[in-house]
């Protein structure tokens, strides 16, 4: 019997997508010069927001991908695997919420913190352009009015 190979979408490939896209959307706000001084123009709202939703789609991967390894009887697999991504939960909470709320000053280390969790992603080329996140800070404030 040959062998299952599952080419269509799967968590790992979105979640690997959502990586990209934040890890394309920090390199981005890096590259803003207000920034360090917590001075957010429209796009780096946006592009925080853009950032805020990507971490949540990581979150909404990982139970999947958790539950294949559970399936094949690999429990320690899948609980390092909830483990290693626990963060993202926390941080797109904490970044949603600062966002909302407009403290500026207070979001600039919540990126600062997030670079390293997306070093080891190669982006030599800008592969999302700006129609991904304009107005993903507004959608982000009508999705907390809600």
């Amino acid at each position: 019997m040959a062998r299952i190979i599952h080419a269509g979408d799967t968590p790992a490939k979105r979640r690997r997508a959502h990586t990209r896209s934040c890890a394309e959307a920090l390199r981005l706000l890096a590259q803003r010069p207000g920034l360090a001084a917590g001075v957010f123009d429209a796009e780096a709202k946006d592009l925080a927001a853009f950032l805020a939703f990507h971490l949540r789609g990581i979150e909404g991967t990982i139970e999947g991908s958790a539950q294949s390894w559970d399936d094949r009887g690999y429990w320690k697999k899948a609980e390092a695997l909830r483990e290693d991504y626990r963060w993202t939960r926390w941080t797109a909470e904490s970044l949603e919420e600062l966002l909302v709320a407009q403290r500026w000053d207070e979001v600039v280390p919540v990126l600062l913190d997030l670079v390293p969790r997306f070093a080891d992603v190669n982006v030599s080329k800008m592969t999302r352009d700006a129609d991904q996140w304009v107005g993903a800070y507004r959608a982000l404030v009508r999705r907390q009015e809600a």
